[in-house]
């Protein structure tokens, strides 16, 4: 049976080199036997630059990455039967460039890397969006002036415990922490995570049991491995994901583990390649690096249990199937050129 899941891409321009010319949100089916993409739906709407479904994947959440004076919002759909979209209602979102989306306990979190602040909005039983009820903004600023002037949160990430909450901040160096009681969110300013000075916090993905974490920074390109003692999370080391060869700018985008836990995939723009990753205990052992032959790789995920990883290449507008072996390799299957300009891929419909 063949999976359905959804990419969104950048439909403008947010600077003269930075954006895209994509149609919006695409449905997508791929053919779990070829690895072969086909659009089955778009839906037009301002760079959804990050998307997430919700737990019953009834519902889908976009947000449209544009400037604060250009009023970003974050916009609810149904997902109907034929895995099309319908517009459900929308709120405005009260930060510069929203980057990411997170669904959680019936709300949203979403993470603003302009203005350096994170928002939770509440969702309704029907799918619905109600106002953000808070709104934490980050401050201070880090050793990289061109980039870390200032707060940029990037990421709200869910720890497998379901209640914590961290928030990657490039502009400060640090992952700040939240917990979630009694459905309000709660600055826990004691396990905030310090990472090393001038990386870059981006994305960050945890084990399935918890204790690891693993952080891609994109001013580096470096991992940090994160481990939890004591409840707290700490730094217990940085592990370079770039050949040593390299000698252009660091631009670090996204990372995944593979649902078995064995492998750790990593994505670097300027590289574009995929480093893969072999996890033995609290260490990482680079096993090789996948090149997309693309530009700027963007984001990936890994669905189907594990068979493929979807990649999305921003500039040459491609998205790639790669089947995943068992040994954690690599091995391209499709290119796809109808969906233009992607940076964004959900898990599938089950």
């Amino acid at each position: 049976m063949n999976s359905v899941f959804y990419i969104g891409c950048y439909t403008h321009m947010l600077t003269e080199d930075f954006g895209g010319k994509g149609d919006g949100i695409y449905t997508v089916e791929i053919n779990n036997n070829s690895g072969v993409l086909k659009v089955l739906h778009t839906f037009s709407i301002t760079n959804p630059a990050y998307l997430t479904l919700s737990d019953d994947q009834h519902y889908l959440y976009a947000l449209t990455e544009v400037s604060i004076n250009e009023n970003p919002k974050v916009k609810a759909f149904k997902i109907q039967e034929d895995y099309s979209l319908q517009l459900l209602n929308e709120q405005a979102i009260d930060g510069d460039l929203p980057c990411h989306i997170t669904y959680m306990n019936n709300g949203l979190l979403i993470a603003c890397y302009g203005s350096g602040n994170m928002l939770l909005f509440p969702t309704k039983d029907n799918g619905t969006l109600l106002p953000s009820v808070q709104n934490f903004q980050h401050t201070g600023s880090s050793i990289n002036l061109l980039r870390q002037e200032g707060p940029h949160a990037h990421q709200t990430m869910i720890h497998p415990n379901g209640k914590d909450v961290f928030v990657p901040d490039l502009g400060i160096d640090l992952i700040k922490a939240y917990r979630l009681e009694n459905n309000i969110l709660v600055d826990v300013k004691e396990d905030d995570i310090a990472v090393e000075k001038g990386g870059g916090p981006r994305h960050m993905v945890f084990n399935k049991k918890g204790d690891l974490g693993y952080l891609i920074n994109e001013l580096t390109g470096d991992v940090s491995i994160l481990k939890r003692k004591d409840n707290k999370f700490t730094l217990l080391k940085s592990v370079r994901s770039l050949p040593s060869t390299f000698s252009e700018t660091p631009s670090g985008s996204a990372l995944r583990i593979h649902p078995n836990g064995n492998y750790l995939y990593v994505g670097n723009r300027t590289l574009d390649a995929i480093t893969i990753f072999k996890i033995q205990g609290d260490n990482l052992e680079l096993q090789s690096f996948q090149s997309t032959n693309g530009k700027t790789l963007r984001e990936f995920n890994i669905i189907s249990d594990g068979k493929w990883l979807i990649a999305c290449l921003q500039d040459s507008n491609e998205v790639i199937t790669y089947k995943i072996a068992p040994n954690g390799e690599l091995l391209e299957q499709a290119r796809n050129y109808d969906i233009v300009s992607a940076v964004c891929v959900t898990s599938e419909i089950k």
